[in-house]
């Protein structure tokens, strides 16, 4: 189950375990391979115990806690794949390793009422859910009054096809759906204390102005701290979710010198490398406005109600998917309409799917899928424009149709869940419709600058003007990465153009009076 080489790592890691841990097994149909891994742990350390005779309603499952104690951390299916950190730090955290939190957030997570029992339904393929898992489970820690299950979608499809859950992760509290999509610790936190965004907003607004104050915690906004810290500058940085669109890359295979690695582990080396240097990193915040403000400050409001200033201002707001703008689109959004084809993909199993999208990021998304669903149908606007090599791979695959010259004009369903694609033949204006049961969007971007708006010099399609400094049309103001003007969106660009604004706004204050 585990290779020797994992097998040498986790065995040292699990020689920080503070306390004896308990696994507690409830086998059923297929738990071999379950099995199999929880012998192999219970044989890399003298401090973890393993019992055949839990009782949890799903199987097969296993639950980590401590002898003599109700397990409040439980899995339902093999935590492999981006969920095998999940599963490494429940233990060492059960075990009483302490987590690296602050201790107010602590605090808020022990004052918070119970009972509460999360599920969180994920994909062994997805990013986003670890992120959600590993904070549900350290809330369990924390908190005797909260109890978290991991739920694989994949292997419980009969359960999740009855809840209707067509998006991962989906959280559900109590019973109940709590949230969808990537959450972060504080968020969950947030949501549940409304106070705690009042509290964090009056303590974001009470910080001394920034020499570099910067929007954004992708790869440009990361670049910029980076080398805007190296010159001794009092660096802060705003970002909605570090890490951006990063983070929900599958593989990113074209950075040079890093052969291959995924995207929330570059954007967790991201952070560290952020962090060494001391940058305030203000993470979950959003910027809505963007004004001059008093004694030639810069001024910058949150969506939070928080204010922060700054002497330069680096905006790398990042973009977002960009939508069909069909009907249908928004309403069967996660039932059927999904812009993620690593995180949703399995829960299509055996489906047949359209994906809309003939560059490398719609025929990428075929590919993928290609692996998982019954069928794809990819509808491309005019004619194919992915990397060659792409296409190739494409046009072998057997369970894959390309409809080439097809506008989609309506995504159908039956008020639930998506049935099918309504779609313009473009050459002939003869309207048609397709059988599907999902829809994965991949038509570009669309730059993060409405709270600009009016403020500085925007393109036609939304995008920052910047001139080869990464200066805008305000002085003091730098923007860098997908939100600006720059051509080919791509990380490697994007951190280029980050390092950029960060000495362009170096250069600004040092020849700036006073």
């Amino acid at each position: 189950m585990l290779d020797d080489v994992i097998k040498a790592q986790f065995k040292e890691v699990l020689q920080k375990l503070r306390q004896p841990i308990e696994l507690v097994a409830s086998p059923g149909e297929d738990s071999g391979k379950m099995l199999e891994m929880l012998s192999e742990i219970v044989s890399l350390s003298d401090k973890i115990s393993l019992r055949l005779d839990g009782d949890a309603p799903r199987r097969p499952s296993f639950s980590v806690g401590l002898p003599g104690e109700k397990a409040r951390i439980h899995f339902a299916g093999i935590p492999l794949g981006h969920e095998f950190t999940s599963l490494v730090l429940a233990l060492l955290q059960t075990s009483g390793h302490p987590p690296k939190i602050e201790d107010d957030l602590i605090e808020q997570i022990r004052a918070i009422p119970g009972p509460l029992n999360f599920e969180t339904f994920i994909s062994l393929s997805c990013h986003n859910c670890p992120d959600v898992v590993q904070a549900l489970n350290l809330m369990a820690v924390i908190n005797p009054e909260i109890t978290h299950t991991m739920v694989d979608g994949a292997l419980f499809r009969d359960e999740v096809e009855s809840l209707e859950i067509m998006a991962v992760p989906t959280i559900t509290l109590n019973g109940k759906e709590f949230g969808q999509g990537r959450m972060e610790l504080a968020q969950i936190v947030a949501k549940m204390d409304g106070s705690a965004l009042v509290r964090e907003a009056t303590k974001i607004s009470a910080k001394a102005p920034f020499d570099i104050l910067i929007a954004g915690g992708g790869p440009a906004g990361a670049s910029a701290a980076v080398y805007a810290a190296r010159k001794g500058f009092r660096v802060g940085v705003i970002a909605e979710r570090f890490g951006g669109q990063a983070l929900d890359t599958n593989a990113i295979e074209n950075l040079v010198s890093i052969k291959s690695i995924d995207g929330p582990h570059f954007v967790a080396e991201l952070e560290q490398h952020v962090r060494e240097y001391g940058v305030d990193l203000m993470n979950n915040q959003r910027i809505v406005k963007l004004e001059t403000g008093a004694d030639g400050l810069y001024e910058v409001q949150l969506e939070s109600g928080a204010i922060l200033h700054g002497k330069t201002v680096i905006l790398a707001l990042g973009a977002h998917w960009r939508e069909l703008g069909v009907p249908g689109e928004k309403k069967y959004r996660a039932r059927g309409v999904a812009y993620c084809p690593h995180c949703d993909g399995p829960l299509f199993r055996g489906k047949r799917v359209a994906v809309v999208g003939g560059g490398n990021s719609g025929v990428e998304a075929a590919i993928d899928l290609a692996a998982v669903v019954g069928h794809v149908t990819l509808f491309v606007r005019s004619s194919l424009r992915a990397d060659a090599v792409l296409q190739k791979k494409l046009l072998e695959l057997s369970n894959v149709t390309v409809v080439t010259g097809a506008a989609p004009v309506e995504i159908t369903g039956n008020g639930d869940k998506v049935h099918g694609l309504v779609y313009t033949d473009i050459s002939s204006g003869e309207t048609r419709k397709i059988d599907i049961e999902g829809v994965f969007v991949q038509v570009g971007l669309v730059p993060n600058t409405a709270c600009v708006k009016g403020v500085l010099d925007l393109s036609p399609a939304g995008e920052i003007e910047v001139d080869d400094r990464g200066r805008t049309s305000l002085p003091g103001v730098f923007a860098a990465g997908d939100c600006t003007t720059a051509p080919y969106k791509q990380i490697v660009i994007a951190i280029g153009d980050g390092a950029k604004a960060a000495l362009g706004a170096f250069e600004y204050l040092m020849k700036k009076p006073g």
